[in-house]
Order: C-alpha cells, then sequence, then structure tokens
C-alpha cells in the first residue's frame, strides 16, 4: 500500500516541483522582458521593439524624449497621462499603437514625420539654389526624407504633401520612372487630392518626354535601358501612352483630361493603329464636348474611319459611321470650315466615302451578275446613280443596265435540269391534291354555315 501511495504521488510531485517552478520563472522573464527588450540600455538586434515602456522602470531610468519644435499648437498624445505620481494608466500603450505592434505594421507617428517633412523640404529649397553639379543628389536625398516622412504618417494630409514632393524631388532629380510612381499613388491613394492638377502636369510632361524619345529613334523594341533613369527598361512610347490613359483615367474632369486624350490618339495615328486611335477620339467628342480639340477630333476621327475600312468585300457599317461623322461636322463647326483648307478637306473626305460606298455597291452588282441574276444586278446598278451620280462606278452602272435591260431577272434552268431537280424530294410543301366532288361539298358547308371559321384541311385549294 505504501509503495502505491508513493507512485500515485510522484505525478503530483513532478507538477508542484518541476513544472511550477518552470512557469513562474518564465512569467517572470515575460514580465522583465518587457523593459530590456522595449527600451532599455542592453537592447537585443533579434527581438523586436516594444511601443511601449514597462509601468515598473523608475523615473531615473526613463529618459524623456527630446522636444519636437512645431508650429502647430501641441497635441494631446493618447499614449501620455500627465500624473505627478505616475500610475498604470501612464504606462498603458495606445489601441492604434498595439494593434500596429500585432500587425507589424509600424504606428503613426505624426511629430517624426513632420521633423522628416521639415527637413526634406528645407534640403529641397538648398537643391533648387545649388549648382548643377550637385543639384541632382540633394534632390535625391530629400526624396529619402520625403518618402520616410509618407511611412510615419500614413493615410493623412502630411502624406499627401509628402508624397507630392517625393514626385517633385524624382522628378527635377531626373528619376522619371520614380517620379511617375510617386505621382500615379498620390492619384490613386488620394483621388480629390489637393495636389491634383500639378501632379497630372507632372505626369503629361514625362509622357511627351518619352514619346519624343521614341520620335527620336532612340528606343529600339530590342534594346533594354538598364541605366538610364529618364527612361523606362524598354517601350518608351507604350509607357508614354499609359501614362497618358491613367490621366484621364484619375480625374475626367481635370484639366488635363481631354489634352490626354488627343494627345494618345495622335500617337496612335503616328504608329497607325487607327482603331486605339478611334476609340481615344469617340471617348474625346462625347466625352469632353467642350474641348478645345473637338474640332480636330472630327476630322481625324473621320480619317481613322477611313483608314480602318478593309474594302468592298467587307462591311460599310465604319462608312456609314463616317459619313455621319462628316454631316456632325458640318453642323457644328461652320465657322471653323469656313477656312478653305479645312473646307477642301472635309469634301476630300465626304468623296472618299461616296468612292468607297459607290464601289462597294458595284462588287455586289458584279456578284449578283455573274450568277445571272440580272434583276437584282439591275437594283443595285440603278441605287449607285441615284445615291452617287459623280462616282465613277455611275458611268459603268449607266452602260451594264443598257446590257442587262432585256435579259431575264432570274437565271433560266434547263428541261433535264428542272426534270432531275423534280426527282428529288424537295423541302417546299407540295400543294395537296383535291377533287371536284370535295369543292363542291366545302361550297354547301360554307353557304350553310357562313360564320363558321373554315379548318385548314378545308380551305382554299388549287386543283390541278
Amino acid at each position: 500500500m505504501k509503495k502505491n501511495h508513493q507512485q500515485l504521488d510522484r505525478p503530483e510531485r513532478f507538477v508542484r516541483g518541476v513544472l511550477r517552478p518552470f512557469f513562474g520563472t518564465c512569467l517572470l522573464a515575460a514580465v522583465a522582458g518587457c523593459q530590456s527588450f522595449g527600451g532599455g540600455s542592453t537592447t537585443r538586434s533579434w527581438f523586436p521593439k516594444l511601443p511601449f515602456r514597462s509601468v515598473a522602470t523608475s523615473e531615473s531610468d526613463t529618459q524623456p524624449p527630446p522636444p519636437v519644435q512645431s508650429e502647430d499648437p501641441p497635441r494631446v498624445a493618447s499614449d501620455s497621462v500627465t500624473n505627478a505620481g505616475g500610475s498604470l494608466v501612464s504606462g498603458l500603450p495606445s489601441t492604434n499603437r498595439l494593434v500596429g505592434y500585432v500587425t507589424g505594421k509600424k504606428h503613426e507617428d505624426i511629430p517624426k514625420a513632420k521633423q522628416l517633412y521639415r527637413r526634406g523640404d528645407e534640403l529641397f529649397k538648398q537643391a533648387a539654389r545649388a549648382p548643377k553639379a550637385t543639384r541632382t543628389g540633394m534632390f535625391a536625398e530629400a526624396a529619402e526624407l520625403f518618402e520616410r516622412a509618407c511611412k510615419e504618417a500614413p493615410g493623412s494630409g502630411l502624406n499627401q504633401d509628402a508624397l507630392f514632393m517625393q514626385g517633385e524631388s524624382l522628378f527635377f532629380a531626373n528619376d522619371l520612372n520614380g517620379a511617375r510612381d510617386a505621382f500615379e499613388k498620390l492619384q490613386k491613394d488620394f483621388p480629390r487630392n489637393r495636389h491634383g492638377d500639378r501632379a497630372a502636369a507632372r505626369l503629361f510632361s514625362i509622357s511627351k518626354y518619352w514619346i519624343d524619345v521614341s520620335k527620336a529613334g532612340d528606343d529600339a523594341w530590342y534594346s533594354l535601358n538598364f541605366f538610364d533613369t529618364t527612361r523606362p527598361l524598354r517601350d518608351a512610347d507604350g509607357h508614354a501612352i499609359r501614362v497618358l490613359d491613367q490621366i484621364r483615367y484619375d480625374d475626367p474632369t481635370g484639366k488635363l483630361a481631354d489634352d490626354a486624350t488627343m494627345a494618345a490618339a495622335a500617337e496612335h495615328i503616328r504608329n497607325e493603329q487607327y482603331e486605339k486611335a478611334d476609340e481615344f477620339l469617340t471617348d474625346l467628342r462625347e466625352t469632353f464636348t467642350d474641348s478645345d480639340h473637338l474640332f480636330l477630333a472630327h476630322l481625324l476621327g473621320i480619317r481613322c474611319k477611313l483608314e480602318i475600312y478593309g474594302g468592298p468585300e467587307y462591311s460599310e457599317l465604319v462608312l456609314d459611321e463616317a459619313d455621319e461623322l462628316v454631316k456632325q461636322t458640318r453642323r457644328r463647326f461652320p465657322n471653323e470650315l469656313r477656312e478653305e483648307k479645312y473646307n477642301q478637306l472635309l469634301a476630300r473626305a465626304a468623296a472618299e466615302i461616296a468612292y468607297h460606298k459607290a464601289e462597294k455597291l458595284a462588287f455586289r452588282a458584279k456578284y449578283r451578275e455573274r450568277k445571272k441574276e440580272y434583276g437584282a444586278a439591275a437594283q443595285l446598278y440603278r441605287k449607285i446613280l441615284r445615291d452617287h451620280p459623280t462616282t465613277p462606278q455611275a458611268d459603268r452602272a449607266r452602260d451594264v443596265l443598257a446590257q442587262i435591260d432585256d435579259l431575264p431577272a432570274t437565271p433560266t434552268q434547263n428541261f433535264a435540269i428542272r426534270a432531275i431537280a423534280k426527282a428529288f424530294p424537295s423541302s417546299k410543301r407540295s400543294t395537296p391534291l383535291v377533287t371536284v366532288d370535295s369543292v363542291e361539298s366545302t361550297e354547301e358547308t360554307s353557304e350553310e354555315s357562313p360564320t363558321d371559321t373554315p379548318s385548314e384541311t378545308t380551305g382554299k385549294k388549287l386543283l390541278r
């Protein structure tokens, strides 16, 4: 019995003698670690810094942070409570700092962000007055300070200003790729920011520079750019068009939205991408009805549609759109068309549209003529004479009409061919056979009951 009693007490003695002291030691180490790892003199680089200090620290061990000089009125912080005697409340961290510590995201530090912003702004002003030899490096250093200020105050008004100044610094440091990223991030994160027009102007300048680089022939499709920060890795022209499209997407009612749309359309025309250019021009005509580029968008839209047209073997829908655009241009811009060059340009486009439409009708008429369907061909030739009498196809239509006027409208089949065709079943419904007696009985029935509706089997039938 004594032996069994010792065996039963062994787990309990293990818990009392080993586990309880072990967990107690771990708890004390965790409490002490809040001070030693959080901000003590013996810091450990492999432990993250706590966002608050332990309450157990004495006043002599805790050094007050250096005062931050600011022109703004002092702000009451949520994690510092003025208490002469010191209490537990003064050591508790704020909710935002605890959440940031748990999630790994840096908490907001407005005083530090303001300090970094002032340093960056001062360096930016010094760089503006510095000689060209050292100006680029100073602007790059200012951009780094503004970037750090953005990280210290995410989502705030200071973040907007710092992000804009970061883009400005990178722009003057000749890092156009970084400037583009900063300005686009500003427009994306803060859609209605106060720097929207200025950021769009910088993006427009960057895109125009890349277009000029492409026009100069320095941007081959097979070449890669690894060292020049003023150009993308490759395809500067494509990046420029994407930036222009992003400008009008970020702020459709901005000052440069219509300019960006027109510039993108013009670049597509230069690259002979007329379908994409027509999309931009159509958007410009329908969205920006008060734009200064509206008249030019009509003229270029007509030219793009004529270039898209594939010939008489394809649909003439794009020709109808171009014809409607010509009529719309004459209605909306009578003053602009008083100039001879614009009037002749529009008249030439209208004549080209008429020529292509007549060519399409002549192509269809020739097809019917080859199938000996002279009736359909004659109708198409008459339509050419009626709608497009001044085209070259009209002269040929007159000659052909004189030749096929006496020919049968539909092709005549040979007797042997018709006999063979009748030998095979046809999809057409044949006329049912009826006798004279059935017709007479049907007439008598209809006289007796005139109000009755005749059935399907006793309707009007033909005698064979």
